[in-house]
């Protein structure tokens, strides 16, 4: 096979090629994957569901709440037999180290935090990600934040209650607005 000449229109031809089969491959991986990605999320948030309010049979509904004028926060209410078994609120902060993270809080009915999962985070290793282990979300377990000054969490270096993650205070920060977050769209959403 004779060399082509390298010429502009030769080279323009063999990018167009390329990217046109690049993007076609995307394409079809992409329409592969999206399914099996949304069952996974879904799958994602009903174990955070399951782990923040274990005690529950049903989801009778969830609302989309508008935050801020941009984002939305997700209230899922729960039951049980015919009884409110508490209320799982997918919240958010965009104030962590690396930007934003997300969490899914569970309040009983009285409005105390049952348990927290962290759902998304781009947090450091080894400092920012140790808001996920049991040592640092379970002092929120009990918490009523009805009975806090300002019905917020801070932590103790702000003046608050939370004993904050060693060298990952923004995290620790972070953590405490979202579930502030969570706390304000529990108040709304419970009416």
């Amino acid at each position: 096979m004779a060399k082509k000449e390298s010429s502009f229109k030769n080279m323009a031809m063999a990018l167009f090629v390329i990217t046109a089969v690049a993007g076609l491959a995307l394409a079809v991986v992409y329409s592969v994957t999206k399914e099996p990605i949304l069952v996974s999320q879904k799958a994602k948030i009903n174990n955070a569901i399951k782990m923040v309010i274990p005690e529950f049979e049903t989801i009778s509904d969830t609302v989309m709440l508008p935050d801020d004028g941009k984002d939305s926060i997700r209230l899922h209410r729960l039951i049980k037999g015919t009884e409110n078994s508490g209320i799982a609120i997918e919240t958010y902060t965009d104030k962590g180290f690396s930007g934003r993270f997300s969490l899914m809080v569970g309040f009983t009915p009285d409005g105390a935090i049952s348990n927290i999962e962290v759902l998304e985070h781009k947090e450091t290793p080894g400092l920012g990600t140790k808001m996920a282990l049991p040592a640092f979300k379970d002092q929120f377990k009990g918490i009523k934040l009805s009975d806090l000054p300002g019905e917020e969490l801070k932590v103790k270096k702000d003046g608050g209650t939370v004993d904050a993650i060693t060298a990952a205070t923004i995290s620790s920060r972070g953590f405490c607005d979202a579930v502030n977050r969570a706390y304000s769209t529990y108040k709304t959403g419970k009416k």
